[in-house]
């Protein structure tokens, strides 16, 4: 679930533990999705062939962008501005473990009698 949006954001590996591997002032169009840092965002920075096709991510959803968020027209500036805060995002076919529900506001991926256990009900 986007629990945030942000224009334009920072993204440093040190902050999700993997050491110095990238450190990109002006990430475009970001929407966090879990509380460790999994976000979907604009990547300006990567060819427009690796989208839909390779995995080049360090665990964030990347979309084809414009530097500085500028282009309305690219796929993360479409997707970012037809979202809110609160939509569920689901990612499939990705062969990742699912998201535990107490990594952000995503009870959405619990089974109902996961979520009726854990009621004040």
């Amino acid at each position: 679930m986007i629990s945030e949006k942000l224009l334009q954001t920072r993204m440093n590996s040190q902050t999700v533990n993997l050491g110095g591997e990238y450190d990109i002032a002006d990430v475009p169009h970001a929407q966090r999705l879990t509380t460790s840092g999994t976000f979907v965002h604009g990547n300006y920075w990567a060819d427009t062939g690796v989208f839909g096709s390779e995995n080049t991510s360090h665990g964030c959803v990347g979309m084809h962008d414009a530097k500085g968020a500028a282009d309305p027209v690219t796929p993360a500036a479409q997707f970012y501005n037809s979202s809110i805060t609160g939509d569920v995002v689901e990612v499939v076919n990705s062969g990742d473990q699912t998201v535990n529900p107490a990594n952000g506001l995503n009870g959405w991926n619990m089974d109902w009698a996961s979520w009726k256990a854990g009621s004040a009900a």
